[in-house]
């Protein structure tokens, strides 16, 4: 077998500027991860900076961002929550404090970031690597960086590692503070047991987890609690009694004590909370138990991180450098998680989005759901799927909630002639996408009719690029091409769209399209709910109980999700037909292309049709 080993010796940080800062709420163990990065970086030659605050201190700069030594960390490896600071950062989410903080790194030679926190920290390293180098163009043209400045630091490379006492990221099996907070709660449950059983009292106990239950469900084992609510499985009708019961047995038993274990974000299938206190007046009122309440709060977030903690975030800031060691300017952005024992690489944004992409072919949970029917008479009721992405490609629908939003936000970007890479493409001098391949002539003839046209007449020129076009063709390189080939004739700039197309508030198409969907999915639900209505139940198991609502041409049609198989291409996510591809002569020859264009589908003339009330009702 070949050998496969890597050393240290042969990676070298000369040169490199590392920043490592912590973001969102703390958790111990962040300090673990801090001195590994340090210690590590400065180890193989780096440069390592502390980035107090979070993000608010990049943005901020001055003393904020100091340049870390080997004694600088020492004697934090046991010290919980974050001695570098933690802030919300409001200024970060503004396109203008992303510029302020581009040129804070660019001065102090910093292309290397290792961002501790949450999802919603690491998806913000993500959106600021998807803009840097539309921020330093900015920066050089207000005259705050030079061209040479700007060329050198011309890449960001970005490493998370998810602190989140929560437990609460897809990607890995445990997140930096997780089993410290355990260590609290058990801690806690251990000492109250002792004086619940001197008294014979139920304890009702809160833990955080408002949208996970991990942290209630692993202390509930870990104690033996008599009963736990967590968010994802919210009680079935009658737990209530349920519970009560398995209380009044477990004290018949001669069980002196109760514990009831409750995450912060527990509700009902009615979406209603369960609170500690309506679980302790259901106690007293049905088995008129002696029952207090405990909310345990940051208790979890403090005192000293365990030992796995401290081996798991030293474990993962090392892998960390090494990640940013090996990074090349192509190298997408990747947080370090624990798979089994492992310390494994994943991209960031594939375990940030692990629920978005599902939703890709959201229809594919419908499928499943129908499926287990046969298994769960409970599941035996009718079903509807409204469409909502801004990818546009859930088969079925011609249109989805969320489209029109994307495209606009798309539209709104206009810089002189412009290479972008975004979602979705709708029309420009050329559009280079993943549904229609294309090869070095196809961009030699598009970089060749775009300087003709420029020479011509005084306009600007727009360049679009599917993310997913190409694995070699990459925004980058098209950037290049058309920056070197249009010299003299047009100035060529780059603008990574990002999280953009999905932010913002939505379009009035949208707010409109998504109001009449949903209310028609209601009317059919309805409907099919009196229509499988049987002898005091409903029973829905036919195909046509569980549907997608999707715009077809010119009216909204419900379809059986198992139906839409064929139209799927499962391997690319996407439908086998796709309307929209229709568009693209249209858009060559709106932007002065040679090209054919098939009329076969134009409208035709057709008289007005008078619809009647019954007829309004139905549509």
């Amino acid at each position: 077998m070949p050998d496969t080993k890597k050393f240290i010796e042969n990676l070298s940080g000369a040169g490199k500027s590392i920043g490592v800062l912590t973001s969102g709420g703390d958790a111990q163990g962040m300090n673990a991860a801090v001195r590994a990065v340090v210690r590590m970086g400065i180890y193989v030659g780096a440069k390592v900076y502390f980035v107090h605050e979070g993000y608010q201190g990049m943005v901020d700069g001055g003393d904020n961002i100091k340049e870390a030594s080997w004694e600088s960390v020492s004697s934090m490896l046991q010290v919980g929550g974050t001695v570098i600071g933690s802030a919300r950062c409001k200024d970060f989410r503004t396109h203008e404090g992303r510029l302020r903080a581009a040129l804070n790194l660019v001065q102090r030679g910093i292309t290397n970031l290792c961002v501790i926190g949450g999802d919603g920290s690491l998806t913000g390293a993500n959106l600021f690597r998807e803009e840097w180098s539309g921020l330093l163009d900015e920066l050089v043209q207000s005259g705050q960086i030079s061209e040479e400045a700007a060329q050198t630091h011309s890449a960001l490379h970005i490493v998370g590692m998810v602190g989140s006492i929560d437990n609460d990221f897809c990607g890995t099996d445990m997140t930096i503070g997780t089993d410290s907070a355990l260590h609290r709660i058990i801690e806690v449950v251990d000492a109250i047991m002792t004086t619940a059983q001197s008294h014979q009292r139920t304890f009702v106990l809160e833990v955080m987890g408002r949208h996970c239950g991990y942290l209630a469900l692993v202390s509930a084992l870990a104690c033996g609690a008599d009963w736990v609510l967590i968010p994802e499985m919210p009680p079935k009708d009658g737990w209530e009694e349920q519970m009560c019961h398995k209380l009044s047995e477990n004290r018949a038993d001669k069980k002196r004590l109760n514990i009831i274990i409750v995450a912060e974000g527990a509700i009902d299938q009615n979406n209603k909370p369960i609170t500690t206190d309506l679980i302790k007046d259901l106690v007293v009122r049905c088995l008129g138990f002696d029952t207090r309440v405990t909310i345990l709060g940051h208790v979890q977030r403090g005192g000293t991180p365990s030992a796995f903690d401290r081996i798991l975030a030293s474990r993962m800031g090392v892998e960390a450098v090494l990640a940013l060691l090996e990074a090349s300017p192509g190298t997408p952005a990747c947080v370090v998680s624990l798979c089994g024992n492992q310390a494994v690489r994943l991209p960031l944004m594939e375990c940030v989005q692990m629920v978005r992409n599902i939703k890709c072919l959201a229809y594919l949970g419908l499928m499943e759901l129908q499926a287990a029917r046969s298994k769960h008479a409970e599941l035996c009721v009718p079903m509807v799927m409204v469409p909502a992405t801004v990818s546009n490609n859930i088969p079925g629908s011609d249109l989805s909630i969320g489209a029109d939003t994307a495209l606009n936000a798309i539209t709104d970007v206009r810089r002189h002639t412009l290479v972008s890479e975004c979602v979705c493409v709708w029309g420009a001098d050329a559009a280079y996408i993943y549904e229609e391949p294309f090869d070095i002539r196809d961009l030699q003839s598009n970089v060749k009719h775009l300087t003709e046209k420029m020479k011509t007449s005084i306009q600007r020129g727009l360049v679009l690029r599917n993310e997913n076009c190409s694995e070699n063709y990459t925004t980058d390189f098209i950037y290049q091409l058309y920056s070197e080939e249009g010299k003299g004739v047009f100035d060529c700039r780059k603008n990574v769209l990002g999280h953009m197309q999905q932010g913002g508030a939505p379009s009035p198409f949208d707010r409109n399209f998504g109001t009449k969907i949903a209310a028609k999915a209601m009317q059919w639900i309805s409907k099919k709910l009196k229509e499988f209505y049987r002898e005091g139940h409903v029973f829905a198991n036919s195909e046509d109980s569980a549907c997608l609502l999707g715009m077809r041409r010119r009216a909204l049609v419900f379809q059986p999700v198992i139906q839409l198989k064929d139209e799927t291409d499962f391997v690319h996510r996407i439908p086998k037909e796709q309307w929209w591809l229709r568009l693209r002569p249209l858009m060559k020859i709106l932007a002065k292309y040679k090209t054919s264009y098939d009329v076969s589908d134009s409208g035709q003339l057709e008289h007005i049709v008078r619809l009647r009330a019954k007829d309004i009702s139905a549509i």
